[in-house]
């Protein structure tokens, strides 16, 4: 007989954007995963998600998730003030957009949920509101920055895109293509390699994890015609991993890396530009791409998709990413689980 201790812990989804797809995008995968799926709760608004709706039951804590998710989505009510209005974004809300990831991280770091899935965020409407992160992996990095670190552990928030037909890592995110390459350097290529093996390693269960590396430039530089951050940062990069144990090759034409065969040879890609790295995952899986959170001590997934405003309260959001992220994140947290991490 199974004990309530041998229950794994519900994963935790945030609230996002209120005034965007997230509220739908959980209802509609409530839906579809109550009577099959890990059980998860959603810090958010209960009477958001009672306007479109769907069954509701407020919670008090993680545990309860368990009891009612067959058959009403769990919610633990945020304290913040929500005012939210279908397709529109408001920095008003951004202290409860804030306040739910800080409870999801929270629960996760304490073992109360097994993983968090982040819906959606306005960006422009946090920063508005004086939100000092430029996004999701990096507040999530700062919010975890104090937990234990396991011995051998490297640590700092990495971002993948996993989707069924390709991984791809962006080294550098959310920066400005001229800013990017500014700041590009081999230690953090290096540290980035590092992170995404031993997640490939311990998280996805790849003994031993290829890596590729993609140049900065067309071409890879084409042997410094057009340009030299290619042999002078992504190069010593790649052998700098390869000294480390890890496979690695590189630097690579990002143009001829996303095809069929190509893909066939390497586990994951890392890419040096952020759109190197997100328009081949997104184009191969719009619909069930998965951004994962590497580095951190807790589990993080989300959809790999922005609010959409323009769909908002019009019924037509659909709810495929989502579920390959909380699909994704009991995944990882079963596997997890079972090493006793």
């Amino acid at each position: 007989m199974t004990s309530p201790t041998d229950i794994a812990p519900p994963l935790a989804l945030t609230m996002g954007e209120p005034g965007g797809v997230g509220p739908e995008i959980t209802a509609k995968a409530w839906e579809t995963l109550r009577g099959r799926a890990k059980a998860f709760f959603v810090i958010a608004d209960p009477e958001i998600l009672k306007n479109i709706g769907v069954s509701v039951t407020v919670i008090d804590a993680p545990s309860m998730a368990h009891a009612v998710f067959s058959s009403a989505l769990p919610v633990i009510p945020i304290e913040s003030a929500v005012a939210a209005i279908p397709g529109q974004s408001s920095p008003a809300n951004a202290a409860a957009v804030i306040e739910s990831i800080r409870r999801a991280t929270s629960f996760a770091l304490e073992g109360s949920a097994a993983g968090i899935v982040t819906n959606p965020i306005q960006k422009s409407s946090l920063i508005a509101a004086g939100f000092e992160f430029p996004g999701h992996t990096e507040f999530l990095a700062d919010l975890t920055k104090h937990a234990p670190v396991a011995k051998g552990e490297k640590r700092g928030a990495v971002m993948m895109i996993a989707g069924p037909h390709l991984k791809t890592v962006p080294v550098t995110i959310h920066a400005s293509v001229v800013n990017a390459v500014r700041s590009l350097t081999s230690d953090m290529i290096v540290g980035t390699g590092i992170i995404t093996a031993q997640a490939l390693k311990a998280d996805f269960g790849i003994t031993a994890p290829r890596l590729v590396l993609s140049g900065v430039n067309p071409h890879a530089g084409e042997g410094g015609a057009l340009g030299n951050e290619d042999a002078e940062i992504v190069a010593p990069a790649v052998e700098a991993l390869r000294a480390a144990g890890i496979d690695a090759r590189g630097p690579l034409p990002a143009d001829t890396m996303f095809h069929a065969e190509a893909r066939a040879t390497y586990d994951a890609a890392l890419c040096m530009l952020h759109d190197q790295a997100l328009i081949p995952a997104k184009t191969l899986g719009f619909y069930d791409a998965v951004n994962v959170t590497l580095g951190l001590p807790i589990i993080r997934t989300s959809p790999d998709h922005g609010t959409a405003l323009d769909i908002a309260g019009k019924g037509h959001a659909r709810a495929d990413s989502l579920i390959a992220a909380i699909s994704l994140a009991a995944d990882l947290s079963t596997r997890r689980r079972g090493q006793g991490s």
